[in-house]
């Protein structure tokens, strides 16, 4: 959808340009997807297993076509008992779903990423407990399936204060000092120190203040599990409404 009324009509332009990149960026075509989204959390992690995935239309007060989307991405029902075994194995106790639908953490990019909707997608939810060391415990037990073919992608935002962020000038200092720290993290050449400044991130600079309620940064301490001993990079940073965002990418 267009930005809304007195945004700049570029907002989106970079990160959209930043996804559809992604699967020209990677070594090789993915057989499949495991997406964690910041939109879903559960008592336990919950493991998207349906063959077919409808959407989840979780927003409100938007456009009348944006809830028209279609998005027709196969599950992976086998590839969600991997998934449910491979947790199993590191201590991790998991739950199936097959009903729920992607959400628009997921629908959203991926419309983007993987615009034919041509590769199956496993959906895995947050634990509520929003713990960093939890998650990157559950990304690293999922390590293995890079080695099967398999794209871990963590969807979330590394500044996620929406209070703030329409409200010109309004914590951008903070935001910014979070992202200088992201920076210096993910640019550490030892992948241990940059795991442990990632599990300790609530005491970062301008944390909180970007992250009042952590589910949108912790999806990427499941990424940061799977490629713990990889070495990490931002291929995309970008300012919006002067508030800076990136990704990250490990190996």
């Amino acid at each position: 959808m267009d930005p809304m009324p007195g945004m700049p009509p570029d907002l989106w332009n970079r990160m959209a340009a930043y996804l559809r990149g992604i699967p020209a960026s990677l070594p090789a075509v993915p057989q499949a997807i495991v997406v964690v989204s910041a939109h879903w959390e559960a008592p336990r992690p919950t493991i998207g297993v349906a063959p077919s995935h409808a959407l989840l239309f979780d927003y409100y007060g938007f456009p009348e076509h944006t809830y028209r989307l279609r998005y027709p991405a196969r599950g992976a029902p086998a590839l969600g008992a991997r998934v449910q075994t491979l947790l199993a194995q590191a201590g991790v106790e998991a739950d199936t779903d097959d009903r729920r639908g992607l959400d628009h953490g997921v629908f959203v990019p991926f419309k983007l990423m993987v615009p034919d909707a041509d590769l199956p997608i496993v959906p895995l939810s947050l634990q509520r407990s929003l713990d960093a060391g939890f998650h990157f415990s559950v990304g690293a037990a999922l390590a293995p399936l890079r080695d099967e073919g398999v794209l871990i992608v963590a969807s979330g935002m590394s500044y996620h204060n929406l209070r703030d962020f329409f409200q010109p000038g309004r914590g951008d200092d903070t935001a910014q000092a979070f992202d200088d720290w992201l920076a210096r993290t993910i640019a550490d050449p030892d992948p241990q120190a940059r795991n442990r400044a990632l599990l300790d991130w609530a005491h970062a600079p301008g944390a909180r203040a970007s992250h009042p309620r952590p589910e949108h940064w912790i999806p990427i301490l499941v990424a940061a599990g799977a490629g713990a001993a990889d070495p990490a990079s931002r291929p995309y940073v970008d300012r919006l409404l002067n508030k800076p965002v990136c990704a990250v990418r490990f190996g």
